[in-house]
């Protein structure tokens, strides 16, 4: 008989077939450990937020509660106690100080309106210059001009376009019945500002229009104004339309230009408001006042619930 070698036993379990791929070994349960070091984590960063919180509720918080409750309290002339009441709120809505606040928010439509148009022409001259130069220095002058308002721009307005001043003399501009100090004026000088700052506001999404778009409109017969009036306008609608919402915030919350050109004699509710908290008009119409800066909040937060929706989406279309 052959000699018959001893063979080792089959393990115990399914027989491998050729072909298959290999059993893969459970993976090992991590969860019990890993959730204690990230919750861990979580609460070692809660320590790095505490000085923003802080700062957040004495600058924003405080300020914006004493108003709110200064603009929902009447004082008793006679007693001196305070109660809750809606007068002065209603009273911010009627007579005068309706008048400001519509004309706060005609001045601030009609200049956010023209600084839309001329900064989005601008800006796209600059981005379809082929001189790099040329848009350095309008970057750079723009971010300067963005930022020079108040009373300085105000003087500087007085001494060039007011009654006197060497441009009125030199072009008689006062034989046109140009005045300075109108609404006109008002518009001129916010447009001084407003306009740069809708520059460096839309020339980000000019960027982001991409030329292959151009060209593959071009190469399906569409001509330039097709393009634009088709994709280009459409994608930079979201952009256009949340600067016009900034310009029109800017506009809407600027006081010193005002104020120094054309004092009260133009109806703007920001005037009015200080007129009120000094006591120009009428004594102890601070709460009135507080009751008119809760209607610029509001106005405020509309825009800016407005304008977050919009800067989302024009940066998912040009991001």
């Amino acid at each position: 008989m052959p000699d018959q070698t001893a063979l080792p036993a089959p393990a115990a379990g399914p027989v491998p077939v050729a072909g298959a791929a290999a059993p893969v070994p459970p993976a090992p349960d991590v969860r019990g450990g890993a959730a204690p070091r990230r919750r861990g984590a979580r609460r070692h960063r809660w320590p790095v937020v505490v000085p923003f919180f802080a700062f957040l509720a004495v600058c924003f918080g405080l300020p914006a509660g004493t108003m709110v409750y200064g603009a929902f309290t009447v004082l008793d002339p006679e007693s001196g106690a305070s109660r809750f009441s809606t007068e002065n709120v209603s009273g911010s809505l009627a007579g005068a100080y309706a008048t400001g606040l519509t004309g706060s928010v005609e001045l601030s439509l009609f200049t956010a309106l023209l600084a839309t148009v001329i900064g989005t022409l601008i800006a796209q001259a600059v981005v379809t210059s082929p001189r790099p130069a040329l848009r350095g220095i309008v970057v750079s002058a723009s971010g300067v001009l963005a930022n020079f308002s108040g009373a300085p721009l105000a003087f500087a307005f007085i001494a060039t376009l007011g009654t006197t001043g060497t441009v009125t003399q030199l072009l008689h501009l006062d034989r046109t019945g140009f005045s300075l100090y109108s609404f006109t004026g008002l518009v001129l000088a916010y447009l001084y500002f407003m306009v740069p700052l809708m520059v460096v506001t839309v020339l980000p999404a000019l960027d982001g229009l991409r030329s292959q778009w151009q060209e593959a409109a071009a190469s399906c017969g569409a001509t330039r104004g097709q393009y634009w009036r088709h994709v280009g306008i459409p994608v930079l609608t979201p952009s256009l339309l949340g600067g016009a919402v900034l310009m029109f915030g800017t506009a809407f919350a600027s006081h010193a230009t005002a104020a120094v050109m054309v004092g009260s004699s133009q109806p703007l509710i920001t005037i009015q408001i200080a007129n009120a908290l000094n006591g120009n008009v009428l004594v102890g119409q601070e709460n009135l006042a507080l009751a008119m800066s809760l209607n610029m909040v509001v106005i405020a937060l509309l825009v800016m619930a407005v304008q977050i929706p919009l800067q989302r989406r024009s940066a998912r279309w040009l991001g």
